[in-house]
């Protein structure tokens, strides 16, 4: 029987194996040799590898950056861990205008390898400065190569390609996905960081997501599954450099398309996919794409506001029957839908 285990601790696994295989790696983060090690992600790995590869830091990440950045350029390939994307933007600077230029500006002789890894999602009213999705603020810079692995198995496996890619490399991940399981070997493996996988084969419509999201349009295609509705689900997993080739295959097969992202729906993921069908295979098309993502306002705290806020499988469902012209309808939502919880489901008992 294949080994099942955890999000949390397929990315554990994958940093562990990298710092054995190559003593050039390490890594690097507030908290990362902390008690509960960044929601478990990196607890224990101090012990193993000592406090000179496995280092916490000062709130400075802007500083700390350069840090990396240097050590990149020296031959190391860090690992740079932020526990919430928005800690990120105080590093904006040598990120963006430095490590993604580098091997341009440079004619391909200088390399950056940097992989930062960076949270995202909602969680107990996190609120607008703690639950921010700002993967398409990266994706937009030249230089800097996006993945959002979903499952355990692309998450060691795409974690271990990002640090021996000789790119900067951001890895966002979904809180809500930490506590997942799936098969996940035990050897070291890659997966690709620039193809796209599909997750459900469907003949209807393409639900093509990212991140968490394509778990909600796996529930949704169930639930057009239930109304003889035949979805197929599309896990974009890298959108920088976007699989066009597979989306595309996807689309002229069902011809219809639903895009669904963790962050907001204007300027987004969302729109840069809808855009590529459109340019690229709009006479494939039988009706217009839609998208299900964030509204442009501020990430809620209140619960009130979040059950408002964040999509969820069932408005999935709702906008592909829509896309289809579909006149059939969903079951009404029982109690336990409606009630309000912060977390996925009930098994659900964290990272904050």
């Amino acid at each position: 029987m294949e080994r099942q285990i955890r999000y949390v601790e397929a990315l554990r696994e994958a940093q562990a194996q990298i710092l054995r295989s190559d003593p050039d790696t390490y890594v690097m983060g507030l908290g990362v040799p902390g008690p509960t090690g960044i929601f478990g992600t990196t607890k224990g790995l101090q012990e193993e590898f000592g406090s000179d590869r496995v280092l916490d830091m000062p709130s400075s990440e802007n500083a700390m950056t350069g840090i990396a950045m240097g050590t990149a350029l020296m031959g190391k390939r860090p690992i740079f861990v932020h526990m919430r994307v928005d800690f990120a933007l105080l590093s904006i600077e040598p990120l963006v205008n430095q490590a993604a230029k580098w091997h341009y500006m440079y004619g391909g002789k200088l390399r950056a390898p940097l992989t930062i890894r960076m949270i995202i999602g909602r969680g107990w009213g996190q609120g607008p400065q703690h639950s921010q999705s700002l993967q398409a603020w990266f994706a937009h810079v030249p230089g800097l190569k996006v993945v959002m692995p979903t499952t355990p198995h692309d998450a060691k496996g795409m974690l271990i390609a990002a640090v021996e890619d000789d790119a900067p490399v951001i890895v966002f991940e979904h809180r809500w996905l930490y506590n997942i399981k799936g098969p996940v070997p035990e050897d070291m493996y890659r997966v690709p960081l620039d193809k796209a996988a599909v997750m459900r084969a469907g003949k209807d419509i393409t639900l093509a997501a990212t991140s968490y999201m394509t778990l909600e349009s796996m529930k949704a295609a169930e639930m057009l599954a239930d109304l003889d509705i035949d979805a197929e689900v599309l896990d974009l997993r890298s959108l920088s450099p976007l699989d066009t080739d597979t989306l595309l295959d996807s689309v002229g097969r069902t011809r219809h398309l639903l895009v669904s992202d963790t962050g907001q729906e204007e300027y987004g993921v969302t729109a840069e996919v809808m855009a590529v069908v459109a340019e690229r295979a709009f006479n494939a098309l039988a009706a217009p794409p839609r998208r299900i993502a964030m509204p442009h306002v501020p990430t809620p705290t209140t619960p009130a506001l979040a059950d408002l806020y964040y999509p969820r499988a069932r408005q999935i469902a709702q906008a592909a029957l829509e896309a289809l012209g579909s006149s059939r309808t969903l079951p009404p939502e029982d109690s336990a839908d409606t009630a309000w919880k912060d977390a996925p489901d009930p098994s659900f008992t964290g990272p904050y």
